[in-house]
């Protein structure tokens, strides 16, 4: 029986696995950081081309945004891919000494990311074709995840209408279901204006813009014994008024990140961190203005999918990592810190573990460190699911130097491959099944009648280049 022919959907994975493996260097080598992805776009563009998907570019008015489907009837799955890079951690493949450096690299392994859900994507279409069932399966392309909020604006541009159900994943030192828990996020810049004086002959002319920026921070800090234990508030100077001491600053602008389990919580954050800004301008005797530049959603759980792709993960096992595997990974944990190591296993319940890679599938019910993402969005749209899958050595802190240098090893190759297989096999067990993907869409759809989504990103705030 030829490849073409098989009922088995890991089969249909195998078969194109070299190929997206090389999709995945070839992003790998070219890291572009949020919304300027144009290689990276154009990789995917060509291979969803060659496997005759129909294109449609410019998702949301976003030229690195792009969506490619197949099929014409039936329920339609699609599966999130993203791109991404991050600067400043550009590494070696396969190194393990670090070099500091400004270069981008792919230190979250979006390279990876974006390879395995096409890779899963083409398997299924594949799988569909020849058990003649009716189905369509999309592809999306997803820019600037990383602090772009990519898929909130092609949420909010209507891109996933028409979707029954999303699969994705995220690298990670493990691989199961990823829990369906994250902090909601908006990003906001607040600019200070003043009045320029020299700060020697004429400081009572002058209104300070740095002091204002300063008090808002001391503002903030305050803030934080009275606010739940669970939110986070960060922020960098986008422009601190110049370099010259003897000039009092007349413009200032700081980004502050503000995060929170519940979307509604968040939002009821930054309206804080924004009076704390007024307060600052007032003191300071400047004016302020404040713009939101990003958001995203805390992510929906979706029982009913979680649950299938468990399923999934418990029939395929863990990754077919080696001996070779193993020395590699451990090469990379002497570049860690004990405190890397024991952070990573207490994230899943463990105090100890022998292996440097994961030889296991996550239980149900584990709970990670609470980040951000813009799946957040989508999961509020249709209901989605995401797995993680073992592509690096468990330790390794995801945005590292040794995330990037591990981005091309046979340990990511391996572990993309095993996490499509289990993307994949969600998605036929829901093409198979209509009460399965019923029970989830009537999940989702209970959930939303208890708490509508609220979009974060204003329909005034448009994609940020260089907003990560």
């Amino acid at each position: 029986m030829s490849i073409r022919n098989t009922g088995n959907v890991q089969d249909h994975v195998d078969a194109l696995a070299d190929e997206a493996i090389a999709l995945s260097d070839s992003v790998w080598a070219v890291p572009e950081l949020c919304y300027d992805e144009v290689q990276s776009c154009a990789l995917h563009r060509r291979m969803l081309l060659a496997h005759g998907f129909a294109i449609t570019p410019d998702i949301a008015g976003i030229s690195t945004a792009l969506m490619g489907e197949s099929g014409e009837s039936g329920p339609v799955i699609a599966f999130l891919g993203e791109y991404d890079a991050l600067p400043g951690l550009a590494a070696a493949a396969g190194s393990f000494v670090h070099t500091p450096t400004t270069l981008n690299g792919h230190g979250c392994g979006h390279n990876l990311l974006g390879a395995a859900s096409l890779l899963a994507a083409l398997a299924v279409r594949d799988w569909l074709a020849v058990m003649h069932l009716p189905g369509r399966v999309r592809y999306y392309g997803c820019p600037a995840e990383e602090g772009g909020a990519g898929k909130g604006f092609m949420v909010r541009g209507g891109a996933f209408q028409g979707v029954d159900a999303a699969i994705s994943w995220h690298p990670s030192p493990f691989c199961g279901v990823l829990p369906p828990s994250s902090l909601a996020n908006v990003r906001m810049d607040f600019t200070f204006t003043g009045r320029a004086a020299h700060a020697a002959a004429a400081p009572h002319l002058g209104r300070s813009a740095l002091d204002a920026v300063e008090l808002m921070s001391v503002g903030v800090n305050y803030l934080r014994e009275h606010m739940l234990p669970t939110s986070r508030i960060h922020y960098a100077y986008i422009n601190a008024g110049g370099m010259a001491p003897n000039v009092v600053q007349a413009e200032t602008t700081v980004r502050y990140s503000v995060r929170a389990e519940d979307l509604s919580e968040m939002l009821t954050l930054a309206e804080r961190v924004k009076q704390v800004a007024q307060g600052a301008a007032l003191m300071s005797g400047t004016q302020v203005q404040s713009v939101i530049t990003s958001g995203v959603a805390n992510l929906l759980p979706c029982p009913p999918l979680e649950e299938v792709m468990q399923a999934s993960f418990e029939q395929l096992g863990p990754p077919p990592f080696d001996a070779e595997d193993r020395a590699f990974a451990e090469k990379i944990q002497e570049t860690l810190s004990a405190e890397d190591i024991a952070s990573a296993l207490r994230q899943i319940g463990r105090h100890t573990c022998d292996a440097p890679l994961a030889d296991f599938i996550l239980p149900v019910g584990s709970r990670f460190s609470l980040g951000s993402t813009d799946v957040g969005d989508v999961s509020w749209t249709v209901p989605t699911v995401q797995a993680l899958g073992a592509t690096c050595a468990i330790g390794t802190p995801l945005h590292s130097w040794q995330m990037t240098a591990q981005g091309t090893s046979d340990v990511a190759h391996k572990g993309m491959v095993h996490v499509a297989k289990a993307m994949a096999m969600t998605a036929i067990r829901l093409f198979q099944s209509p009460e399965l993907l019923k029970a989830a869409q009537d999940d989702h759809t209970q959930r939303l009648l208890r708490t509508p989504y609220i979009c974060p990103i204003p329909e005034s705030t448009l994609p940020l280049q260089g907003s990560c």
